[in-house]
């Protein structure tokens, strides 16, 4: 699944809307402690958190997650949105909590 069909299929939100969807997905790691996610996240995964601040960037970029999905209507700071852009990173939005954003996921096939 690509980042654009996960969009399509849900109605979050895109917080970078100039960067390319088109990333393949290939799991996804749901987590809040920087230093867990950074030793335990995949490649080319989707990282779900609350957190919005630049160290989330900074993380996803080294763990090179496909995108972050910032569940729960959780604050993106607008610096936060425009490091992803500079670092070409897909933020995405999700209201739903991050329990129930992965369960999205899993019922998705991700």
């Amino acid at each position: 699944m690509t980042l654009k069909e996960l969009l399509d299929q849900t109605g979050w939100k895109l917080a970078t809307p100039n960067l390319d969807t088109s990333k393949e997905i290939s799991g996804a790691y749901c987590g809040d402690l920087l230093s867990w996610v950074m030793g335990n996240g995949d490649s080319n995964q989707v990282w779900i958190t609350v957190q919005g601040h630049l160290n989330v960037i900074a993380v996803a970029l080294l763990r090179e997650f496909s995108a972050v999905i910032i569940a729960d209507n959780a604050a993106i700071p607008e610096e936060m949105i425009e490091k992803a852009n500079e670092e070409n990173l897909v933020l995405i939005e999700s209201g739903l909590p991050s329990y129930e954003t992965a369960k999205k996921l899993v019922e998705l096939g991700v």
